[in-house]
């Protein structure tokens, strides 16, 4: 009998997650471990990790679910939530997903696993999709410059803000002019992030009446709202005349889909549009993830926030798109950047875009129509009723009085909400699914109220509630793109070419250090496609969100184990916010204590440009630390620095492992030294995936960390978002995590919102949920191991073929590395040859030039089996022999010429002193499945000389 279980336990465990996860199989080790030297991965981690920082006992994670299990318990976990009829608005509303996008986008790999499109030839799909998002964005607000999206409606009206304060003129910022006016019907989440970035950089918000706003010179700037939060349509011509006359540039909050009917912001002379895309076919989601819009004026492009996509041409000429203006300013400008913005909502903002390829002008024409004549129709029925409407113009939005508690007990008893501004007044917002009964049964909810009968209508009254002189008279979305995929077919093979286009991780592995480019499994996605999950409303009442908030506490309790602290928020829906959230909760601590004097960051030089940035936002000023040639920080200089500053001492910022790829053994004295002088240690989580299960960021002696929810956590990256940035932090800091001004949420004494929703992207936090609840303690501690296993092996195996920059003290790198690829030089060849050559081998690029220029950072994950590991090895082999070739006169090889296109290899001339072969089929494995990039080398210097972010003509961008 016992012989019988012992033979069950060893064949495969189908129903172990962590097997399906995890790339190498159990009979590959022996192999993985004889080629690093070592006997065992507890002998790897030993001589990876410090072992004062291990910790010295499991997880107490929940044991781990199997797939079915984790699928029958998000279903019932569903359940919970209820799915009432919901017209709260203020800034979210119900919308349709078009089947054809959810099916091909969202739910499709090729679209949600690829990466920022740092490597523009294998990522022209991508690209041109956001080139349409960005077209449809400048169209609709009538600006001229739009970017590749940000994070939501209440951040982008921040960076607004900040844009407009870095676009001072000269005499303003010699005067120090800081004021700057909100509109009091201005969105309260984006009121609560205004009042959260404001204070910090010196800015002084003055909340009030637009009608009465005196236009003193005091004021660099205004930001309004179209429609107002209540929906009150008002003509802000003559207010943007009068700023302008006053040198006071005016932002514009818009609603997009009002823009189809409305007078665009841009022909009334904002300087800024910004809003969200969530309507234009993205789920609700509890808040998230959605792509906000940000619209400019050209000559404010160099302040713009954000990723913009711009066209230019390949090396033969031909169009090519890439990342426009690429040298990012927080990497650049450091603690002198106004963004920390390197992101954008690309999935979602694709989806967007594919929703106005698919409706055209014509469609968006007609559904803007519908809701307001829903609307129309409503408010026309209610004034029947005896029902006073209070919004003298509107778009989708009425404003009723009415005794709000009786009406909330009928409406909660028939599952519809609507937004409860006070004890006697009411907004309805309508939206693209209300239909005509939906109607109806609101008229049957006053109706009942008031003690009457309402007449049912068959149809919509069609009548225009706002001025005439609103009515939007130019046209958009003229161009053929958005005018010839209105059949599902069309649609869905346009979506197949621009995938077709695109390297994403179901082709290969994207080795990308610092961004963990991992499995992001089926098992976890599925649920994001579930009504019950993805219908709901932020400002929803609880009790209607109840598998929400169960999923979302059960979370932050994993996160809470898994890094030793106190407190966790999953509100920030970025890292960059993450950083941002940590240093604003540092920051709010010290004052708590009466310590509003401290404000120095110390940040060591090798820290991510977005470190610094984030300090600065937080009104921080940053003091640099060195660091060694080694790659680790140097311990006496920070400790010079921590004593010189200590009665100002903030917080110290460091990224564990380092940012080159190695745990510091100095890292408990490192964060004494800053304890001593006064100071926080806010750890950057990029690097959370070496740590998991092995140390954790408590044990190492942090105060904060933000964790990368899209790297560590299995969120997909999007090709370029969605991302979460949760914080977890140490009992000291739980009372000030952010809160929401319309759901209660955060500490006891929390600060104002770090993004507008309650949540954050709490949609997709179902992944991460379902990535810990699958593996648990076991299987996370496996993952991190495997991710150490496989970074070491690729570095064995490329030992005598290429240097690594830095290991740890007994020659191991954590779970990536750095290879130096500068001497190559001598040969003619750039880091950036190796790059585009990897994409002829069928792979995208590791990291380039970061942290160290003229570097490759390599990060495999625990995701990836031998046999890639081997490929991908084998082709960096390959590389290396090709440039051993090359020489530093003639630049006519098979690297410069990189990528080589089908068109190249298919042309009849071949100029090239090497073969077709050698070129697209360097290694035997390549043919079986062969990436084509679409496009030869993108030029960046054309594209910046002429910047176009828009579908146009190949004549338009041409130069003379």
């Amino acid at each position: 009998m016992r012989d019988k279980k012992q033979h069950f336990y060893n064949y495969m465990k189908t129903d172990a997650f962590a097997l399906r996860h995890i790339g190498p199989r159990e009979t590959d080790l022996q192999h993985m471990l004889q080629t690093i030297g070592v006997e065992s991965i507890e002998q790897l981690v030993y001589e990876t990790l410090p072992d004062d920082i291990r910790l010295k006992a499991p997880l107490n994670l929940d044991p781990a679910m199997t797939e079915y299990e984790f699928s029958n318990h998000i279903q019932q976990l569903g359940n919970k939530n209820k799915i009432f009829k919901t017209y709260i608005g203020l800034g979210y509303n119900q919308a349709i997903v078009p089947a054809v996008i959810q099916r091909n986008v969202f739910e499709n790999p090729g679209w949600y696993t690829a990466y920022t499109p740092y490597q523009a030839e294998i990522a022209q799909g991508r690209l041109e999709a956001i080139l349409n998002f960005q077209t449809t964005v400048i169209e609709l607000t009538g600006m001229e410059i739009a970017n590749a999206s940000l994070l939501d409606e209440g951040t982008a009206a921040a960076e607004a803000m900040a844009l407009l304060l870095d676009v001072r003129s000269r005499d303003q910022k010699k005067n120090n002019v800081n004021k700057f006016f909100v509109s009091e019907e201005i969105l309260p989440q984006t009121l609560s992030v205004l009042q959260t970035r404001a204070t910090p950089i010196g800015v002084e918000l003055v909340i009030g009446n637009h009608e009465t706003f005196d236009f003193s010179t005091e004021f660099f700037g205004a930001i309004l709202q179209y429609p107002g939060k209540y929906g009150q349509v008002y003509d802000y011509t003559a207010f943007i005349e009068k700023a302008a006359a006053k040198e006071i540039k005016v932002a514009v909050a818009a609603d997009i889909l009002s823009l189809a009917k409305l007078t665009p912001p841009g022909e009334m002379g904002a300087a800024v549009v910004v809003g969200t895309t969530q309507r234009f076919g993205i789920p609700l989601g509890y808040g998230g993830p959605h792509a906000a819009y940000f619209a400019t004026k050209d000559e404010y492009k160099r302040s713009m926030p954000g990723r913009i996509i711009g066209v230019t041409v390949d090396t033969n000429g031909n169009r090519a798109l890439r990342m426009a203006l690429q040298t990012r300013e927080q990497h650049i400008k450091r603690d002198k950047a106004t963004s920390n913005i390197c992101t954008a909502q690309v999935l979602l903002s694709v989806m967007a875009g594919m929703y106005a390829v698919y409706h055209g002008p014509k469609g968006l024409q007609y559904i803007a129509d519908k809701v307001h004549a829903s609307a129309a129709t409503l408010a026309n029925e209610l004034k029947k009723l005896g029902v006073e409407q209070l919004n003298s113009a509107f778009f989708d939005t009425i404003l009723v009085k009415a005794d709000s508690k009786k009406v909330k007990s009928v409406a909660e008893a028939k599952e519809v909400n609507f937004y409860y501004a006070d004890e006697n007044t009411i907004s309805i917002s309508l939206n693209e699914t209300t239909s005509v009964s939906d109607v109806n049964e609101i008229l049957a909810i006053f109706a009942e109220e008031i003690g009457t009968q309402a007449t049912s209508i068959s149809e919509l009254t069609e009548t225009n509630h706002y001025p005439e002189t609103l009515n939007r008279t130019s046209a958009f979305l003229q161009h053929d793109v958005f005018n010839k995929y209105h059949s599902e077919t069309a649609l869905m093979r346009y979506i197949k070419m621009l995938e077709r286009k695109d390297l994403a991780l179901n082709h290969s592995m994207i080795s990308l250090g610092s961004c963990t480019m991992k499995l992001n499994a089926a098992a976890e996605m599925l649920p994001l496609s579930n009504p019950n999950w993805n219908n709901i409303h932020p400002f929803a009442p609880l009790d209607q969100a109840q598998g929400y908030q169960e999923m979302l506490k059960k979370l932050e309790q994993q996160l809470n184990v898994i890094t030793g602290f106190a407190g966790t928020t999953l509100q920030p829906n970025s890292g960059a916010q993450g950083e941002y959230a940590g240093l604003m909760v540092i920051r709010a601590y010290h004052q708590s204590r009466g310590d509003n004097h401290r404000n120095i960051a110390l940040i060591p030089s090798s820290a991510h440009g977005t470190n610094p940035a984030s300090a600065a936002m937080a009104g921080m000023k940053v003091v640099v630390t060195k660091t060694l040639e080694n790659g680790n920080i140097d311990v006496e200089d920070l400790r010079e620095k921590a004593i010189l500053h200590k009665d100002n001492l903030s917080c110290l910022m460091v990224t564990y492992p380092s940012t080159h790829g190695v745990f510091e053994s100095a890292i408990q004295e490192i964060t004494k030294l800053i304890h001593d002088n006064g100071g926080q240690v806010y750890m950057d989580g990029a690097n959370m995936n070496a740590q998991v299960g092995l140390t954790n960021p408590a044990t190492i002696g942090a105060d904060v960390c933000h964790l990368n929810l899209h790297k560590t956590f299995a969120i997909p990256h999007g090709g370029g978002g969605p991302g979460v940035g949760p914080i977890c932090v140490a009992p000291q800091l739980v009372p000030f995590l952010p809160g929401n001004p319309v759901i209660p949420t955060g500490g006891e004494t929390a600060i104002t919102a770090i993004s507008a929703a309650p949540w954050g992207s709490a949609l997709v936090c179902l992944i991460s949920y379902g990535y810990i609840s699958m593996l648990g303690a076991e299987g996370l501690k496996s993952a991190t191991e495997h991710a150490i296993l496989n970074a070491n092996y690729i570095k064995e195996k490329l030992n005598g073929h290429y240097d690594t920059l830095y290991s740890g003290e007994m020659g191991r790198a954590a779970h990536e590395m750095i290879l130096e690829c500068r001497p190559f030089k001598q040969k003619g060849i750039e880091v950036t040859d190796i790059a585009k050559r990897l994409m002829d081998y069928g792979f995208h690029a590791p990291t380039v030039s970061f942290p160290v220029a003229g570097t490759l950072m390599i990060e495999p994950t625990e995701s990836e089996n031998l046999e890639e590991l081997d490929r991908f090895c084998d082709a960096m082999i390959s590389i290396r022999k090709e440039i051993e070739a090359a020489t530093i006169e003639d630049s006519n090889n098979v690297l410069k010429n990189s990528p080589h296109t089908l068109a190249m290899l298919t042309s009849e001339t071949w100029n090239f002193p090497y073969t077709r072969e050698q070129a697209a089929f360097p290694l035997e494995y390549i043919a079986e499945n062969k990436f084509w990039p679409s496009v030869r080398r993108a030029d960046d210097a054309f594209g910046d000389r002429n910047l176009i972010c828009s579908c146009a003509p190949i004549e338009a961008y041409m130069e003379n």
